[in-house]
């Protein structure tokens, strides 16, 4: 019998059930939370009268809509000038308030994107599967296949269909 990869390990510590089709539900540790793309699932628990399964499972911080010059900075949430933008944040800091979630809002020094902070605030740790909803362009989707394998981008458990 030959050793597993790494990949088999981290798949196989991880794997909730498989069915014979393939398709597998993985477990997943570690939900990273942004701005543009968690009021939905925010909303569905409140729609479901649910509360996240673990609150502690999951890190947020405001990432695409937070300014970048020294004088928006220092205005704080005014200086997010664009209003749409400005609620994506303040709503962001609401839900996170609401249900219990760890948030590097925008004043917190530790506050970045939010693939540099998880990692940088040991959120994610090797051996992890983890859980960003992002929005990858087709050009770059070969480069992430494997961190997408290992790191679905949906809620506490994932659905995969192996190959």
């Amino acid at each position: 019998m030959s050793g597993k990869t790494l990949y088999d390990k981290i798949w196989d510590a991880h794997l909730v059930t498989q069915r014979e089709d393939g398709t597998a539900l993985i477990y997943i540790d570690r939900h990273l939370i942004h701005e543009v793309t968690s009021p939905q699932a925010f909303e569905g628990l409140r729609i479901a009268g649910r509360k996240p399964w673990r609150a502690d499972a999951n890190f947020a911080t405001p990432d695409h809509n937070i300014p970048t010059t020294s004088a928006e900075r220092r205005a704080g949430i005014d200086g997010i000038l664009d209003p749409i933008s400005k609620i994506q944040v303040t709503t962001l800091d609401d839900n996170c308030n609401e249900f219990g979630i760890l948030e590097m809002n925008m004043d917190d020094i530790r506050q970045g994107i939010v693939h540099v902070v998880g990692p940088e605030q040991g959120a994610t740790l090797p051996g992890m599967t983890m859980s960003v909803v992002i929005r990858i362009p087709r050009h770059m989707a070969h480069s992430a296949r494997l961190r997408m394998a290992l790191a679905p981008r949906r809620s506490n458990m994932s659905w995969r269909h192996s190959a």
